[in-house]
């Protein structure tokens, strides 16, 4: 199944899997609105929908209402901190069952992340939905049977100027 007007689609978005592999590949941040865009690909919008942790420092405010200003709901988590120190802070299972739930009404689910763990979503989801498959990550941190498991695979690496905002020196 190609990309085509009338399909419906849903993005869901594991910033924190984009944050830290733009920041360790270029030292830069994800430009999310240009991600947006080219994960709707000139389709019928349905939703897009960033999991997202709260710090401690809690600076990330701003940016939280910048997505949301371009159209992307925030769903927002508090950092887990155990008694040794230990920081603990997903959204696999909850980006894992919102995607099982928006299979039914979209025709393209656009999984934003390079994380393996959610191989094992578009495993699932292709042996029991009809829906077209897709991920968009930094290649060079994606998992390799997470880009083998799509549809399609857009590699954010392969065009860095348009997806990253480059820290002001």
């Amino acid at each position: 199944m190609l990309k085509h007007p009338d399909q419906r689609v849903v993005v869901l978005m594991d910033v924190s899997n984009l944050y830290h592999s733009a920041k360790n590949l270029y030292k830069a941040r994800v430009n999310f609105r240009e991600v947006l865009k080219t994960a709707i690909s000139g389709r019928k919008f349905i939703r897009a929908v960033a999991y997202v942790i709260r710090t401690e420092e809690g600076e990330a405010g701003m940016f939280f209402e910048a997505l949301q200003r371009i159209g992307i709901e925030i769903k927002m988590k508090d950092l887990q901190i155990f008694a040794g120190g230990a920081k603990k802070g997903d959204w696999d299972v909850g980006m894992t069952v919102d995607a099982i739930k928006f299979s039914d009404v979209t025709d393209a689910l656009v999984i934003v992340s390079g994380d393996g763990d959610f191989t094992y979503l578009l495993e699932y989801l292709k042996a029991t939905k009809g829906c077209r498959l897709e991920v968009i990550a930094f290649g060079r941190t994606a998992s390799a049977r997470l880009k083998e498991a799509a549809d399609e695979f857009v590699d954010l690496d392969e065009s860095p100027e348009k997806f990253l905002l480059r820290n002001k020196q």
